[in-house]
């Protein structure tokens, strides 16, 4: 790595100088994030179906008594034989956490278009304890702008806010959509972020940038090429 070594004094001060860049994106974050709390709503019309272990389920279902819901979208093809390796990285965190999101009035749970025969075998198979339904058969992806055909594919789609061109054989991509039910029921889409966006839900990821190789992943043909599912790792 070849970081400098200094006395304590010299390590303090560049520590001290650190920490008033971090406090400021501290500011900066939660700003961010009261911007974010009063972004306006849309309401949301369309009926959608899900499939679940207990039968059919409305998207007001999905809430589970609470008022708001965040879903990831987990890629998951409806012929894929499991779940996406980055994806999976990313429900790792989400294990044990349904407690504390649940007495803040938050349900969170996971949706993709794999059979749900098929996703609650790759849940068990990861030892997942967090909801997870399938789509199969609803347009909710795809009016989520992370599923899309061959077709749409040949030419730009609308993915992360803009139009751009995704490569022909990446239909699934992963993200986050957040709602709100009112008193009266009416659901709204309140929030969703895509690619980098879902980064600060990743906690392995987040204590990786405290290390001094960060996430460590310059030299690689993407990012993270060096991932594996749980289960297929090495010893180490």
């Amino acid at each position: 790595m070849g970081n400098q070594v200094v006395s304590h004094e010299a390590w303090l001060k560049a520590r001290l100088e650190l920490l008033a860049a971090e406090k400021e994106l501290t500011r900066q974050r939660d700003a961010l994030t009261r911007r974010r709390m009063a972004m306006p709503w849309e309401r949301v019309a369309k009926s959608y179906q899900f499939d679940g272990p207990k039968g059919a389920l409305a998207l007001a279902d999905l809430f589970d008594g609470r008022s708001q819901l965040i879903l990831y979208h987990f890629m998951f093809g409806p012929d894929w034989e499991e779940g996406c390796t980055s994806c999976s990285f990313w429900a790792d965190n989400f294990n044990g956490i349904a407690i504390h999101l649940n007495h803040r009035d938050v349900t969170l749970a996971a949706v993709s278009r794999a059979p749900l025969a098929r996703i609650g075998a790759y849940k068990k198979r990861m030892g997942w304890s967090f909801p997870w339904v399938s789509s199969a058969g609803s347009d909710f992806n795809r009016d989520y702008s992370v599923s899309f055909t061959a077709e749409e594919l040949q030419k730009p789609v609308f993915f992360n806010y803009e139009m751009r061109k995704l490569p022909s054989d990446a239909d699934e991509w992963p993200g986050i959509s957040v709602f709100c039910k009112d008193e009266t029921g009416a659901i709204f889409h309140t929030y969703s972020c895509y690619l980098r966006g879902i980064d600060m839900v990743n906690g392995a990821y987040q204590f990786l940038d405290l290390v001094p190789k960060g996430r460590d992943e310059d030299g690689f043909d993407f990012s993270m090429e060096w991932l594996r599912r749980h289960d297929e790792y090495d010893e180490r």
